[in-house]
């Protein structure tokens, strides 16, 4: 069998791979067959070479195979292995151990290819929105799987047990040593919550994720266990620019400056993985993690998975709280400049507006030459700032972030002192981004930018809607993150759906409750500001349910217009089911469908199943969230899980109530070695 390890693969690549898989007339022995596809390939990628720079020639494809396929007599054919000194990288492997680690289901391939290619109507099963169904919940899982997780969630229902389980866990791995606890952790919460140790491990877990019609979204979760003195030590010291703190300047907010009693930015989370800044070369590291996860879930996904990133981990955090500042201290200056509260964008102000302010100073060349960097549309300011120029160019945000004083003309910064070597800190975390959602869109693969702390998020959202325009040309690779128990989440995803809608690009979601929730309320109240969470679970609620019928009435109307409606593509990422029917009920009343492809749903991978598989196994586009790693290196994601299964006793009892009933149903009909085998295929 042919296989394909590449450290650059693009989907051309895949195909390849997969083509010599199956097509007899490439890889059944003519070697001239598999020269020209080889060559063909080269020539084909070798146009765009100059649009992969450095990335490309550091990470070169370096493997493609043919093995031995088996002719019509019945004999196989010789392993082919020819070396082109043009690809000085490409070799054949042909160890059946390498084979066996990175090779996926061929059967399943062929089954996906043909459904598309011979218009075969996949299986598709009923979906029962009560989600009351075990059969349909769990036909993915062995039975001694049911029986783990009913296990697992036993433990989780337990306060104690819960509370200490970190503590239990190292306690465990004394006891037992590392071998026995490895094991332990295997057959247990380990084997529950995560896929597995690495890249080439996880892939029989997405290969029959798929087999039900259920897709990944991959995470590395390898976290450092810090302790909360080296975690405030590392988050102070990289949150202050070292021209100091100018939190007592003229308009600072008090918001976007680091304070020690909340630098553990753990603190009151269980669900969300933080990273602390250590240094550049750290964040180099995630950035090839990150580029490790695309290219793990490119080559078993057909370009359906998404890969999750966040943005602290690829650069200084100082650098994010200081664009946030300048986000909010640039909507003040608009407010108190023309009234009104918001993005810029909503004033709907034009650049005859701004002139008019600044009539007693506009002969000002420093005036004049900010008028023309705004960036606007005829129906008004999209931008007071080049933003584009901030992801594409090497821009100096010191010099960036100016406005004009209506009255004296003179050129005031927005943004703090920031030195040359900060000023490089922040090219280097745009380059990473850019590396990294380049690769996205070269393999066919999403990038979902996770939400953080409200105090970093107006900069994660602009630099990521930027993104978007820029990679969003054709289809959405980049989706933001929104988190609904935040007040302002509602205007906030309008604003940016209209800026999508102006510039032109496709527009990507995916909608929250949201983390970070009891550190934000305890943050605003030790420093002074609004506190930015809605006041209940149930304004929460309401304000996801709000911002998801805006944006499916928006998807309608593109819909109604002749338009593209994949231009808005909205992962329902929730595990309450009561907003999954709601999104379920609304696509129907409106008359958008699953074949539409616009709106996804999204759970973790441990939990839920009970939602994501009968979804998937309907038609539906769903996801697992799959997490992976080496089990000890993992444990403080497993902390995390367990905590956030404490909170959620209501699913548990469901979930637990249904694990028992198909573990029963399956005893009393005899199917207690009941091997899953899915025929399904993800839309």
């Amino acid at each position: 069998m042919a296989q394909l390890r590449s450290l650059n693969p693009s989907r051309t690549t895949i195909q390849l791979a997969y083509y010599c898989r199956n097509a007899g007339s490439v890889c059944s022995g003519s070697r001239n067959g598999l020269l020209g596809s080889v060559t063909e390939f080269y020539s084909s990628n070798n146009k765009n070479k100059n649009n992969h720079g450095k990335f490309s020639q550091k990470r070169s494809l370096h493997t493609i195979c043919a093995g031995a396929n088996v002719n019509s007599n019945g004999s196989k054919n010789a392993v082919l292995r020819w070396q082109n000194p043009i690809l000085s990288d490409v070799r054949c492997l042909h160890s059946a151990a390498q084979d066996k680690q990175a090779q996926v289901s061929v059967a399943d391939r062929t089954q996906h290819v043909q459904s598309k290619e011979e218009g075969v109507k996949p299986q598709r099963d009923p979906l029962d929105v009560s989600f009351n169904d075990p059969i349909a919940a769990f036909k993915s899982k062995t039975t001694w799987e049911l029986a783990r997780a009913y296990l697992v969630y036993m433990i989780c229902s337990s306060e104690k047990i819960v509370e200490h389980n970190m503590t239990l866990l190292k306690i465990a791995r004394n006891v037992l040593g590392s071998k026995l606890f490895v094991m332990l952790m295997k057959s247990t919460f380990y084997g529950h919550f995560v896929a597995g140790e690495n890249r080439h491990t996880i892939v029989p877990t997405l290969e029959r994720l798929r087999s039900f019609g259920v897709k990944p979204i991959l995470d590395y979760s390898v976290e450092e266990d810090i302790s909360q003195e080296e975690a405030e030590k590392r988050e102070v010291e990289s949150s202050v620019s070292s021209a100091g703190d100018n939190e007592k300047d003229a308009g600072a907010l008090p918001q976007y400056h680091v304070d020690k009693s909340f630098a553990d930015r753990r603190y009151k989370v269980s669900s969300a993985r933080t990273y602390f800044y250590l240094n550049e070369a750290t964040c180099e590291r995630n950035m090839e993690i990150f580029i490790k996860c695309l290219e793990a879930v490119s080559g078993a996904t057909f370009g359906t998975g998404i890969t999750a990133i966040k943005l602290t981990a690829l650069g200084r955090p100082q650098l994010l709280l200081q664009l946030s500042e300048v986000i909010m201290r640039t909507r003040k200056y608009m407010e108190a400049l023309v009234g009104g509260q918001g993005n810029v964008l909503t004033h709907h102000k034009t650049i005859k507006d701004l002139e008019k302010y600044y009539a007693s100073v506009g002969d000002n060349k420093d005036v004049q030459q900010f008028l023309k960097n705004v960036t606007s549309d005829k129906e008004g300011i999209l931008h007071l700032f080049p933003w584009s120029g901030i992801v594409d160019e090497d821009s100096q945000l010191s010099e960036t972030f100016r406005v004009p004083d209506p009255l004296t003309g003179q050129m005031r910064r927005l943004i703090s002192q920031i030195s040359p070597k900060e000023e490089e800190m922040f090219r280097n975390m745009i380059r990473r981004l850019n590396t990294i959602v380049k690769t996205a869109a070269e393999l066919d693969v999403r990038i979902m930018v996770d939400a953080e702390q409200t105090y970093f998020q107006p900069a994660i959202t602009r630099i990521t809607l930027e993104m978007m325009r820029k990679y969003n040309k054709d289809k959405a690779i980049v989706f933001n993150t929104y988190q609904c128990y935040l007040r302002e989440t509602f205007r906030e995803v309008v604003t940016d759906l209209e800026q999508a809608s102006r510039q032109n690009f496709y527009f990507g979601a995916k909608l929250v409750r949201g983390a970070y929730m009891e550190q934000e309320r305890a943050r605003a109240q030790a420093l002074g500001y609004a506190d930015p969470v809605n006041p209940s679970y149930e304004a929460t609620t309401e304000m996801y349910h709000k911002t998801l019928a805006e944006c499916l009435r928006r998807i309608k109307v593109l819909k109604d217009c002749g338009q593209d409606a994949r231009k808005i593509g909205i992962m329902v990422a929730s595990h309450n089911e009561d907003t999954v029917r709601f999104a379920i009920e609304n696509m129907k009343s409106i008359g958008i469908s699953p074949e539409d492809k616009v709106i996804c749903f999204g759970q973790l991978l441990g939990m839920c199943d009970y939602i994501t598989f009968p979804l998937g196994q309907a038609g539906y586009s769903a996801y697992k969230y799959i997490p992976y790693g080496p089990v000890e290196e993992v444990l403080p994601y497993l902390s995390r899980r367990a905590q956030e299964n404490k909170g959620v006793l209501k699913k548990i009892k469901k979930e637990k109530r249904l694990l028992l009933s198909e573990i029963r149903r399956r005893l009393f009909r005899g199917q207690l070695f009941y091997t899953p085998k899915g025929n399904y295929v993800p839309i």
